[in-house]
């Protein structure tokens, strides 16, 4: 036993998922995902907002292995805080095949920071998602991005759409790249083509180096399907949202699975239909090669690039 008890309600990540129809391309980097415990040996933070099932770095490596990836991309954890040890675990277990996106504190030394880079740690997340984390002091944000810096790292950052407007200047004011997760999370209900989308567009119009996860249609989705029973077309919805996306800025883009996908209500997706949601966004060979390979080896392994 872990002695930790999951929410309620809370949804395990599916198991045995399908092998997907699409062939990813060699070297296709889940840029997002993340690590969970286990809990008997990386405790979750006494501050967390939810308790989850665990997810280990073996899982996730098998996962990879399964759906065709080569690398990974692993994102510290809301249920972690800012101990990172349970990701920094994985990236060293990866052989290199690992970077890592660090939750940081406001009082993180220079040397802390520099025992992350040389663990693979390339960036760190900033969380405006009021339910699920409280929102450090903008101030003390910008701190830890003069910590950062030197080291080349970038910002990812987690809101919600409707609190963009308030959020746009102080991102802007950020002086490293910004990745935004799940494509600030639209309302899909929505018109693809209408303002409140456009004004998200805008925003990436706004600096060359703001880069887009367009991940997550299992979260965004209203009316589906979802991405099970072998359903290859799932998520109709998002599609023509992620793939103005990517068409219009193929250089700045990534994709991820989201596993262990935390705090789903609705459904768990199976993850071998999620990768086949990927041409139905990146139309072409040339858009998929840029998404799944050479935008995140040039933002994480670019030493390889």
């Amino acid at each position: 036993m872990t002695g930790f008890e999951k929410t309620p309600g809370w949804l395990d990540w599916y198991a045995g998922p399908s092998r997907p129809e699409f062939r990813l391309p060699e070297g296709a980097v889940d840029a997002h995902c993340h690590v969970f415990g286990p809990g008997e040996e990386f405790p979750y933070a006494p501050e967390r907002k939810y308790t989850p099932c665990d997810a280990s770095k073996d899982q996730l490596f098998a996962l990879r292995d399964h759906l065709g990836l080569t690398r990974n991309v692993v994102v510290q954890a809301t249920c972690h805080g800012a101990d990172n040890t349970a990701m920094v675990d994985a990236l060293r277990a990866s052989g290199g095949r690992a970077r890592g996106v660090a939750t940081l504190r406001r009082d993180v030394t220079d040397a802390e920071v520099r025992e992350l880079h040389e663990a693979g740690v390339r960036g760190v997340r900033f969380n405006f998602v009021r339910r699920l984390v409280d929102a450090a002091p903008q101030q003390d944000l910008l701190d830890i991005v003069e910590r950062i810096a030197p080291y080349g790292w970038h910002v990812v950052v987690y809101f919600e759409a409707a609190d963009l407007p308030d959020l746009r200047d102080f991102f802007l004011s950020i002086p490293v790249p910004l990745v935004i997760d799940h494509m600030g999370r639209p309302d899909t209900a929505k018109d693809p083509d209408g303002p409140d989308f456009e004004a998200f567009l805008d925003f990436l119009r706004a600096r060359p180096d703001i880069w887009c996860k367009v991940t997550c249609p299992e979260r965004l989705t209203v009316s589906g399907p979802p991405a099970l029973d072998g359903e290859r077309r799932a998520y109709r919805d998002v599609v023509p949202f992620a793939r103005r996306v990517v068409e219009e800025f193929p250089d700045r883009v990534l994709w991820g699975t989201d596993w262990p996908h935390p705090n789903l209500t609705d459904h768990m997706p199976d993850d071998g239909l999620l990768v086949d949601f990927v041409p139905h966004i990146a139309p072409t060979p040339e858009l998929r090669r840029r998404l799944l390979v050479d935008n995140p080896t040039r933002l994480y392994w670019p030493e390889a690039d």
